[in-house]
């Protein structure tokens, strides 16, 4: 099912990257988290441990090693590393409980990194094919209404981790790459195939990570300074809900905000953040004009259209969207993560703007959130 090593979201690799620099020796554990009602088999459990164990065949290939040495900001010393990685199987840990996947990651955190994307994808593609076989329909066709629709909104695919199958997301960014407004892919092996840029910077974990290696209160402090010392520059653009957006900009100081190129938003009331991002640049006297806006938290056209209208002629915005370009079809998609538990042995946690996608062990919940807002609940 999974055939290239690059067939992973680009802030999979820029951070390993960053973490080989800096964390060599840090140590990380995930869990999957399946949050919507659909359930699976043993059957399913026993396909997906033989699909985990055929990624131990992987390797970057000539034409992948080349295609990566275009890229600047990814060091030469980085592509040596990646031309022998290979998958441990041994670091996932594949059962059954209650109905539900019991699915946890453990090992050298530059080494468990590359798990979380395809083993999403995976079971993704392994449920529709196992579980819920209705198969899918005018993939094109629809692909290209979703295009039509986003005229003059620029747009990426994020939609690797929850795709309906590798051929359909294939399908529908064949078709959306002639589009004047897409920008890109997250997708590292299609950016490469299909001749576009691939998109990402930093993800939850590496502010979960920075909690243990720098401390909890500035956390996101400690992560951004870290991924300036690596990238100088490049890969800009901040992720701010992990503990909170107010956490996030009381710590988005002046220097940070003139280094970093922009935000992203993925959890919360879009609209809202809008105000504060541009509130937050005014106050610190940047013209928020020469910032961007990245928003990714389950975007459909829709909500696209109406978000690039409150912030045109105010900021700039792009738009990575997901599951509703690479599995909105017949039957729901998923709605599954997996996320950081532990960095050396110390529970980390994400708070985000949203309840419900909270993460981690109860208690050091807890205390992130008397941390980060004076409340146990």
């Amino acid at each position: 099912m999974i055939n290239s090593l690059l067939d992973d979201d680009f802030y999979k690799f820029t951070m390993q990257q960053a973490v080989l620099e800096l964390y060599p020796e840090a140590e990380a554990a995930y869990r999957f988290i399946n949050r919507g009602p659909q359930r699976f088999t043993m059957e399913f459990a026993d396909e997906l441990q033989q699909q985990v164990e055929k990624l131990h065949d992987l390797g970057l290939t000539t034409e992948e090693d080349a295609y990566l040495e275009t890229i600047r900001f990814l060091k030469p010393a980085y592509r040596r590393f990646l031309r022998s990685y290979r998958y441990d199987p041994s670091e996932v840990k594949i059962g059954m409980k209650d109905g539900n996947l019991d699915l946890s990651i453990r090992g050298k955190w530059w080494s468990t990194i590359l798990w979380e994307v395809k083993l999403l994808a995976l079971v993704s593609e392994l449920y529709y094919l196992l579980v819920d076989t209705k198969g899918t329909s005018q993939v094109q066709k629809v692909a290209q209404a979703k295009a039509d629709a986003l005229a003059k909104v620029p747009y990426a695919d994020f939609g690797t981790r929850r795709r309906r199958s590798h051929d359909v997301q294939q399908a529908v960014l064949e078709v959306l790459k002639d589009n004047p407004d897409f920008v890109g892919t997250s997708n590292v092996h299609f950016a490469m195939d299909l001749g576009l840029r691939p998109i990402g910077t930093m993800a939850h974990e590496w502010i979960m990570a920075h909690s243990v290696l720098g401390g909890l209160r500035h956390a996101n402090r400690f992560a951004l300074d870290s991924w300036a010392q690596v990238y100088r520059g490049d890969l800009g653009i901040a992720l701010t809900d992990t503990y909170g957006t107010d956490a996030f900009f009381k710590d988005f100081d002046l220097y940070l905000a003139k280094l970093f190129d922009g935000v992203r938003q993925d959890s919360g009331d879009p609209f809202a953040f809008v105000e504060k991002a541009i509130r937050h640049y005014r106050n610190l006297g940047i013209d928020p004009g020469t910032k961007t806006i990245v928003f990714s938290d389950s975007l459909d056209v829709l909500l696209a259209i109406k978000l690039e209208a409150a912030c045109r002629g105010r900021i700039r915005c792009s738009f990575g969207i997901g599951t509703h370009l690479t599995n909105d079809f017949n039957t729901p998609p998923l709605n599954i993560v997996i996320k950081m538990t532990e960095l050396d042995g110390v529970p980390v946690v994400k708070l985000t703007e949203d309840p419900r996608k909270a993460t981690g062990d109860p208690d050091a919940l807890k205390v992130a959130r008397w941390t980060f807002g004076g409340k146990l609940e």
